[in-house]
């Protein structure tokens, strides 16, 4: 399983979906769908992002500032979302009304709530991303290769950080979606964007 696939199901699982619910006021189907499209979108941002000049160390330093160890659903349940804001709003610069207006649209979703669940996602994506950095750059044969994870991969990985626990029911993998706000989302799975953070490690 690819990064992007292992922070849906951390992301998703019921447990966090109920926290993002319970903050926000959203149903968790509404919260589902939103970070089916929302979740693969933001890597792609960072992606893009972390291409382009000294990128790759901007966000590797955001990343060291953001190493929650916590469960995930209490991440969620606990952000801080002015520092969230603050994020979302490196990460999309100029773009931030259009994406906003654009998930709203794909949503049914008012755009003021729509910035509060991204302010809510960001300082978590943020965690599980450092967290497999981290890991990823202690293990250099996984760094040779495109890295991907099985889903007990996923567990050791993020478990222990993030609290992947066992009272989480196994659930179909939801199927990440871009949609016309940047094609298809196999492009940017986590794959590239972790090479990059790796090479700017080094």
């Amino acid at each position: 399983m690819n990064l992007l696939g292992i922070l849906l199901k951390l992301m998703m699982s019921q447990s966090s979906v109920g926290s993002v619910s319970g903050k926000t006021g959203l149903s968790e189907k509404q919260i589902k769908q939103l970070m089916m499209i929302a979740i693969p979108l933001l890597l792609k941002y960072l992606t893009n992002n972390a291409s382009q000049g000294s990128g790759a160390s901007s966000l590797l330093s955001a990343l060291a500032q953001h190493t929650n160890k916590n469960s995930m659903d209490i991440q969620l349940k606990d952000a801080d979302e002015e520092d969230g804001s603050r994020i979302i709003g490196h990460i999309l610069g100029g773009d931030q009304e259009k994406v906003t207006k654009d998930l709203s649209a794909q949503t049914g979703i008012d755009p003021k709530m729509i910035a509060k669940v991204l302010a809510i996602l960001a300082p978590a994506l943020l965690s599980g991303l450092s967290a497999a950095t981290t890991t990823t750059a202690a293990k250099p044969q996984q760094a040779q290769a495109a890295p991907t994870f099985s889903l007990s991969d996923g567990a050791g990985i993020f478990g222990s950080l993030l609290g992947l626990g066992k009272e989480e029911k196994e659930e179909p993998q939801p199927q990440p979606q871009v949609l016309s706000l940047g094609g298809n989302a196999s492009g940017y799975d986590g794959t590239a964007l972790l090479q990059m953070l790796l090479g700017a490690m080094k």
